[in-house]
């Protein structure tokens, strides 16, 4: 959890927080996310969203999506300053320019391009008390 900013060089680089870096170990997978973020697993999170893919029908929408999320997906680590390198296709979907937000969110992290973040925010944080009533009022 928490939201860490760092900016992302010409080649791709992206500073990870140490804290983040320690959870996430000395490999991960990156791949593109929902909403124009990336998404960030841990090895053992990675492994058990494809054993939930393998259990899905041969259906058009999940061919479909498992297309655009296995695609983009890449083993990585970390250098020796704490960078991860992010392919182009992927700085490219999630528009990283410059500035980036890093997100922890339960069982993965995220990295979203400032602008697309503030959007986010800009865009959901009137509803994020009718968000929450809906999701966490227990209905009897």
């Amino acid at each position: 959890m928490g939201e860490f900013h760092h900016n992302i060089d010409e080649k791709g680089r992206l500073i990870i927080p140490s804290k983040i870096r320690y959870e996430l170990g000395e490999k991960f997978i990156i791949t593109r996310g929902l909403d124009k973020c990336l998404f960030v697993y841990p090895l053992n999170e990675w492994e058990n969203i494809i054993k939930k893919y393998r259990e899905l029908p041969n259906t058009k929408e999940a061919r479909n999506f498992m297309r655009f999320f296995l695609s983009g997906a890449s083993e990585c680590e970390f250098d020796k300053q704490g960078r991860i390198n992010i392919a182009i296709p992927l700085v490219t979907y999630a528009s990283l320019k410059r500035e980036c937000v890093i997100i922890g969110v339960n069982d993965r992290i995220e990295i979203w391009s400032k602008e697309m973040w503030d959007g986010f925010i800009s865009e959901n944080e009137e509803n994020f008390s009718d968000m929450a009533d809906h999701l966490f009022t227990s209905q009897v």
